[in-house]
């Protein structure tokens, strides 16, 4: 083996490692919204402190992953696609970090709500619902990733339409609620907190599949119009 294909080895094992990283990370991310979401539905108050110890390990694996770009971008100066794939995956590790921390806003607003004496089913509000729709769009996202599959990542850009529209409509019956019967500000501004926390998992996941389709085609759609996301 030359050492040119020897150096071509060892840089697509390190490609191979961060990638792997990426999605044990994204793993985490995963395990935390489905406790919250399941802590939100149930009451189990108990899970908030392990929710929020799953933090402090995607925190340290966002620290890791940078430092590994960091070090691939230095050793082995890389180019054209490998370039995009490391950039890519230093963008992709942010958003899931601060998809970690809406998981963790939407545990202790969970926590808040039940420690009161308050059931948020009382309120007629379908936060699972759109819960579960982000959570779909951050595993799709995901695998467009491990898939480098642009077709599925534009999917779950488009998917996040729906994902805004049922937040504004969460929004619009909490501020019926509190009009109608002031006893609820409290519980219903929590909820408030825990659906916006929610539609930002979908904006972090939409994120993600950008970040996604610039690895795998080298277009930047951010802030672009949707029609032109296709």
């Amino acid at each position: 083996m030359s050492e040119n294909n020897h150096l071509s080895s060892q840089f697509d094992d390190d490609l191979s490692r961060l990638r792997s990283h990426v999605l044990q990370m994204g793993g985490l991310v995963e395990t935390q919204i489905s406790a919250a979401i399941e802590a939100y539905s149930r009451g189990e108050v108990a899970s908030v402190k392990h929710i929020v110890e799953t933090d402090r390990k995607v925190n340290d694996l966002e620290v890791a992953i940078d430092d590994d770009c960091a070090h691939i971008i230095a050793k082995r100066q890389p180019a054209a696609s490998d370039l995009r794939m490391v950039f890519g995956i230093s963008k992709i590790v942010t958003d899931l970090e601060r998809a970690g921390d809406e998981a963790k806003k939407i545990a202790k607003g969970v926590r808040r709500i039940y420690e009161a004496g308050q059931m948020p089913s009382q309120y007629g509000i379908g936060v699972r619902h759109i819960a579960e729709a982000a959570l779909a769009m951050l595993r799709q996202s995901l695998d467009a990733f491990a898939r480098l599959d642009s077709p599925l990542a534009i999917k779950v850009i488009q998917a996040d339409v729906d994902v805004d529209v049922e937040f504004k409509s969460i929004m619009r019956q909490l501020i019926t609620h509190m009009m109608e019967d002031p006893r609820t500000i409290t519980t219903s501004i929590d909820i408030i907190w825990i659906a916006r926390a929610v539609e930002r998992i979908g904006d972090h996941a939409k994120n993600i599949s950008e970040h996604v389709v610039f690895i795998v085609d080298g277009r930047d759609i951010r802030h672009q119009p949707k029609e032109n996301k296709a």
